[in-house]
């Protein structure tokens, strides 16, 4: 019985982060495919280039809150569930499990046939809930680096590192850490693209567009 709840508390984790905002907003406002514009990304940074600031605020907020909901649900469960059915000792691993199948949902949803975002903002959302010392600290680091570059890649890569750093530093749990480190290679692994613009000097700063579409995610 255990395990049977566990994996359907992780099917839906995965379906929230499935959900994809960027994609309906996109849609509703423009009538346009987000993933045949500027990088092809769902996220609120594509969503900016291609649709407007209104439209990127309302993705980003979107999509941090059903990552926020996705853990949510896990905690709540052990909040109003018995113990006996799952046991206090997964708490922790099974947050962690959930927080990666919103992360893995929302880069590729099974709403947009396993295409979607970077995750950024999701994974913002996620770390609201887990720790939030260490999700403002990321945030700052983001802020940070994006108000010296005005490079959204590379401000969320820097925040990336930023979560690693903080999860040692705050002394989270094993789980937590190991989340940050799958987590963030994950995340920066969907950035190869822009990584390779950032040393190429030709990734766009904000307000300004691709030069030329890129591959679509995969």
């Amino acid at each position: 019985m255990a395990w049977l709840i566990t994996a359907l508390l992780i099917l839906v984790d995965y379906l929230l982060g499935s959900i994809p905002t960027g994609y309906l907003v996109a849609k509703y406002v423009k009538g346009i495919d987000i993933r045949e514009e500027g990088s092809g990304s769902t996220g609120a940074t594509n969503v900016l280039r291609t649709v407007g600031k209104t439209a990127a605020i309302f993705v980003l907020i979107g999509d941090m809150a059903k990552a926020m909901l996705a853990v949510g649900i896990i905690k709540l469960w052990f909040v109003f569930a018995p113990l006996t059915v799952i046991p206090l000792e997964w708490k922790s691993w099974l947050i962690v499990a959930g927080a990666m199948a919103a992360i893995l949902g929302h880069s590729k949803s099974i709403f947009l046939n396993f295409t979607g975002g970077k995750s950024v903002a999701s994974s913002l959302g996620l770390l609201l809930v887990l720790n939030p010392l260490v999700a403002l600290g990321a945030l700052a680091t983001f802020l940070g680096v994006l108000g010296l570059f005005r490079i959204v890649s590379l401000s969320s890569i820097m925040g990336v590192i930023a979560v690693n750093i903080l999860m040692l530093v705050l002394h989270q749990p094993l789980s937590y850490c190991l989340f940050a480190v799958v987590g963030g290679i994950y995340v920066v692994a969907r950035h190869r693209t822009n990584i390779i613009r950032i040393f190429e000097g030709t990734e766009p700063r904000i307000g300004e567009k691709l030069q030329q579409e890129e591959a679509k995610p995969v």
